[in-house]
This record gives structure tokens, sequence and C-alpha cells, in this order.
């Protein structure tokens, strides 16, 4: 009788452990809770997730560089991350020269442009980005692909760090300070409307963006392929009118060790038809987020699953 007792006490243990085994968790890195990765993250994760089978969560972080390391390191099982420091990360140039390769990381797609901000007060005569010498300026924590962006406008425009008063902060700080006085200007990208923006604008703060245009953003085009010439269209936030801006994509990327058929599943999801109606109505970028955007301005390899899901749609030959 104990013996049989025994036997049904390790059956059920093996069935608890087959079922444990059977859901699958799959981490999302996003960025700041203030930013656009955060709540599109979020959208993905719930409509990726498959109740007994796979449960995808959105995990605030400090943004790409930290993405792609933790996805790399077997942290995360997912990231977002801008398409230069994907590339950058893979090769072993930009922000991670002279630091090893991330050569797990792979591709499951591209999403949407995100746009570079440059945020100012209303009346602060901050025209362009050389007016920034001598000015506070917060340019997103360590960490961040707004970080290594912002180095390298500042530097396409002849400013160097040391010409302005750095702080290394998050958006929405940097826009509370920014309100308060104790901010000359931030930035940010990310997806327009991002939130601690739109918030700012909404607040009566009174905000301007400054505009990136010029043989400077011509110059860094040339330099810096990864980035495109964007606009932010007049009303994406309250008083402000349309601004030319630069914009990178940002990507959902993975690691090579992340199982196949997970990945597989993942993108379908992320692609079908109520998945596309809840993106689109849920976020302005959300509309950007299409099977045929996800497999442009890839500069990693795909992941095999990601790549089975554009074989079979005919995106991939």
């Amino acid at each position: 009788m104990k013996l049989r007792q025994m036997g049904f006490v390790l059956v059920a243990a093996m069935a608890l452990a087959g079922g444990a085994q059977a859901q699958q968790f799959f981490r999302i890195g996003t960025g700041g809770t203030a930013g656009t990765y955060y709540p599109v993250g979020g959208m993905i994760a719930n409509a990726v997730s498959q109740p007994g089978k796979l449960i995808a969560t959105a995990q605030a972080s400090n943004g790409s560089l930290a993405n792609v390391n933790a996805v790399g390191g077997g942290a995360l099982e997912a990231g977002m991350s801008q398409s230069d420091v994907a590339t950058w990360a893979y090769t072993g140039t930009g922000a991670f020269e002279g630091k090893p390769k991330v050569t797990d990381l792979r591709m499951i797609a591209n999403l949407y442009p995100e746009s570079i901000h440059l945020v100012v007060k209303k009346g602060s005569g901050i025209k362009s980005v050389a007016d920034l010498k001598g000015k506070r300026v917060a340019l997103d924590e360590p960490g961040s692909g707004t970080l290594f962006d912002a180095r390298l406008v500042l530097a396409a425009y002849g400013v160097k760090e040391t010409d302005i008063k750095p702080d290394y902060i998050k958006p929405n700080q940097a826009g509370d300070k920014l309100k308060d006085g104790a901010l000359d200007a931030f930035f940010f990208v990310g997806g327009a409307p991002a939130g601690a923006i739109a918030e700012l604008a909404s607040s009566g703060a009174g905000i301007e963006l400054v505009a990136l245009g010029g043989p400077q953003a011509e110059a860094l085009l040339k330099s810096s392929p990864w980035f495109a010439v964007d606009h932010i269209a007049a009303g994406t936030y309250k008083d402000v009118p349309d601004v030319q801006t630069l914009a990178v994509g940002a990507q959902l990327v993975t690691s090579a060790k992340v199982d196949t058929e997970t990945v597989y599943q993942v993108t379908k999801a992320m692609f079908s038809e109520s998945t596309q109606k809840t993106l689109a109505a849920g976020h302005a970028k959300g509309k950007f987020i299409t099977k045929e955007n996800a497999v442009k301005g890839v500069g990693i390899p795909f992941h095999p699953g990601a790549e089975k899901y554009y074989r079979e749609v005919g995106l991939i030959k």
C-alpha cells in the first residue's frame, strides 16, 4: 500500500514538473517607464502570451545597451534595442568598441522609427545644437542608446561633452528639472509621442523641439548609416510645430540560445490580425509594427524562429 502511495506521489510530482517545464517564460527588457519601449513592450508581451504555454512579461530597464547585454548574458529572453546599438553589439563597434561582441544576438523584428528629441523650454533661445554650449543638458542614463546618440549629435555640431554641464538622468526626471528651471535641455530617443514629453508639453510648462538638420545632420547620415531623416509632426506634442530630426529603428532582439519554436510562436503572434489591431490602437507607433516593416533595416542575423515565420509569409526568400 505504501509503495502504491509513493508511486502516486512520484507520478504527481513528475506531472507537476512536466507542467512547469511546458510553461515558458519570455522576459522582454524595455526602457524607462516614461519612454516608448515600456508601453510598446507591454503591449507585445500581453499579445504574445499563451495561457499555460508562454508567459511573456515586459520589464523596465536602462534601455538598449542594458537590454542587449542582458539578452547576451541570458538574464532576458528578449529586449528592445535601437538598430545602431544592436549592430554595434553584434559587431563589437561603436558603443561596444573594445568590448566582447554579443555574437549570440539575433533579430526578431524591426518595429518602428525612434525620433531624436532635443527638448528645451519655450523662449530659451536655444535654436540649434551649437547653442547648448555652457548649458545644463540631460543625456539620459548610462546603458541607454539615447546617451550614445546624444554624444554623436553633439560631436556632429562641434559640441564636446565638456562644453556642456551634463546630467545623466531619465527623461521623466529631466522633464521635472526642465520645468523647475534646473535644466536647460534634454535628449530623448524614442517613438513620438513619448509619455514624459507629452506630459511636460500638456503641463503648461511650454516646450520647443530643436531641429536636427543642415550640413551637420547630412554628415551624420553619411557617417552613421543607421540614422534616417525624420519629422515629428505638428501637434504630436501640445503647441509644438512640425520639426525635422533624425531617427533610428526600434527593434526586438533575442539570443540564439532561445528555443526556435518559442521565437517562432512569439513572431507569429505579434503579426496576427488581433495583435495588429491592438498595437495600432494602443500607441501612435503601433501602426508601424507590421510584418513588412519587420524585415527592414536589419543589421544582425534573424533568429531561426523568426526567419521561419518570415519565410512562411514570403518576406524572406
